[in-house]
């Protein structure tokens, strides 16, 4: 059987890419896999009595060695913000490549915890900062130092110790440009590096609990249970900052959602499914209840998101224990039909992500091509001409030729880039100045004007001519070509329209993370886990790849 790919006019919605979930596919759980068989270990862990000082972690293998230096900072309660405008943090943290001197680790003590204002070198990969949840913290620093285990339903309610506000890389503050390390074969997975990061604070968080309770009562504290922080993660904070991205690495977003697409065609493809493989898959299913379930939120509009996949996937695991036969041919093609027809699109993708639990070969390879050399299709072919772009649009576009412009409605918001922090920002058109100041987001609607330009003009002129005097559409003329390719590379969908909801860009970019338990504190931004429910440094040898749905009360 031969099934196609799905269809990009229906997958890059934003209301289905926004129903995304983490994966096998996704970048922290990739991670961890490389980085099983390399040696973890603290190499510094200078703090004083309440926890402020300095700490380095590293990973090594052979001559290679990544380092997390660490500057844990003593902060005031009015200075603690998670808001970009933030200028001081309760950690901050750098990556270091290799093993790090005492002057490197002096030298940056004085740049890393200014983050955007400080300087950082090439020897610098990945920088980021922290805030503490402090309700959190501190009560887990007073039970541990009672020689008590801290409240579970209170940690289970927020999930870490820790959130992040940020996570650079790639050039940015004088960090290493990417070209320095793209050819190493440990890092050919988009975001690697920053994973590790995250990953290594995480443990951070962890040794300076650990240390502030035994300091507050060295006779009494225990350690945290290596089960209760086998099931912390690291939160984060996510604004309109990383949107964007999404638009802007059209080959790149293409080969993330390829990737997944190619992985459900071919498990939908298997004729006979082995019997390990249906039950780890419903094993899986039935244990992720309980990530459903623990997923907190004041948020009305994902609880009714949240309700919806409750309710649709104990209607899926009714009908798999009742109505289904795993001994039929092609299973996963009648379960995935099934689901289309029967479930909302939050629970058919949040099942497509448990699908591809039993195929590590088939999911496996697919991680190698989630990057993109992306200079590679920035040049536009000129010598094609306009009845070939006119074709391009009318085929790859259809949906979006659609929408009609002319009325307020389409034409509600606009980015623009804010003065003082240079993020992305997203306005009212009809409310709010700096209009004039709009980012080159607005995908469909140009490529609306560009298509009404082509409709009067002959099919045989040349692109070249026709970019010398519409060169304010040179942008969409270059997404245009790239789309013929790159199939998944568009959002179909009105990046500046009244009903957009910019936390679906958001919830896409952090699936493929393999964030969990999203939790919306607006319409633009939201907090969310990583690596809850992940081994520890020390249990990567040899751990069950099923961690994320099987964390423990």
């Amino acid at each position: 059987m031969n099934i196609e790919l799905r269809d990009p006019n229906i997958i890059m919605k934003l209301s289905r890419l926004g129903s995304f979930h983490q994966s096998r596919l996704s970048f922290l759980r990739s991670f961890l896999s490389e980085f099983k068989d390399w040696q973890y270990n603290r190499d510094l862990f200078d703090l004083d009595q309440e926890g402020y000082g300095t700490a380095v972690y590293s990973f090594k293998k052979k001559d290679r060695v990544y380092s997390l230096i660490c500057y844990a900072n003593k902060i005031n309660d009015d200075e603690r913000s998670d808001r970009v405008i933030a200028t001081k943090w309760d950690a901050a943290f750098t990556l270091h490549d290799g093993v790090p001197l005492k002057e490197d680790i002096d030298r940056l003590r004085n740049e890393v915890p200014k983050q955007e204002v400080g300087r950082l070198s090439y020897k610098e990969l990945t920088l980021s900062r922290a805030n503490k949840s402090v309700r959190v913290f501190d009560h887990v620093v007073e039970s541990l130092s009672n020689g008590n285990q801290p409240n579970l339903e209170l940690l289970e309610k927020v999930g870490y110790l820790y959130r992040t506000t940020a996570v650079y890389g790639s050039g940015k503050f004088g960090l290493a440009d990417r070209f320095r390390i793209k050819n190493r074969e440990e890092i050919n997975g988009p975001f690697r590096l920053e994973m590790m990061l995250v990953y290594l604070v995480r443990q951070f968080t962890f040794d300076q609990v650990n240390h502030v309770a035994k300091n507050k009562n060295p006779n009494s504290a225990v350690k945290l249970d290596p089960k209760i922080c086998r099931n912390l993660g690291i939160g984060n904070s996510t604004g309109l900052g990383m949107a964007p991205f999404i638009v802007n690495h059209p080959t790149l977003l293409n080969n993330w959602i390829l990737s997944r697409e190619i992985a459900l065609k071919k498990i939908r493809e298997i004729k006979i499914v082995k019997t390990q493989d249906k039950d780890l898959f419903k094993d899986c299913l039935k244990s992720s209840l309980k990530n459903i379930t623990s997923w907190n939120t004041e948020s009305e509009y994902q609880l009714k998101k949240i309700k919806l996949l409750l309710k649709d996937i104990k209607k899926f695991i009714s009908f798999l224990e009742n109505k289904f036969d795993f001994q039929k041919d092609y299973p996963f093609n009648e379960i995935y039909l099934w689901l289309e027809k029967e479930t909302c699109e939050e629970c058919i993708e949040y099942v497509v992500s448990i699908m591809m639990e039993p195929f590590g070969d088939i999911v496996q390879p697919l991680v190698a091509q989630m990057s993109s050399e992306e200079e590679k299709y920035f040049n536009i072919p000129t010598e094609r001409n306009v009845g070939d772009l006119k074709k391009i649009l009318e085929n790859k576009y259809s949906d979006i030729l659609k929408i009609n412009f002319n009325i307020d409605e389409s034409n509600q918001k606009f980015w623009f880039i804010s003065k003082n922090k240079e993020e992305p920002r997203l306005a009212n058109r009809f409310e709010e100045n700096g209009a004039d100041l709009e980012q080159p987001l607005a995908i469909a609607r140009d490529i609306k004007k560009l298509y009404e330009r082509l409709l009067p003009l002959k099919d045989n002129l040349k692109i070249n001519k026709f970019l010398i005097d519409n060169s304010d559409l040179r942008h969409v003329v270059r997404r245009a070509f790239i789309i013929e390719k790159f199939p998944y590379s568009e959002i179909q969908d009105n990046t500046i329209g009244e009903k957009l909801v910019p936390i679906d860009m958001l919830r896409l970019k952090l699936s493929f993370f393999g964030a969990l338990k999203f939790d919306p504190r607006s319409d633009k931004w939201l907090r969310i886990c990583m690596f809850q429910g992940a081994p520890l440094p020390n249990e990567l040898k040899d751990y069950d790849e099923q961690w994320v749905y099987k964390t423990q009360s």
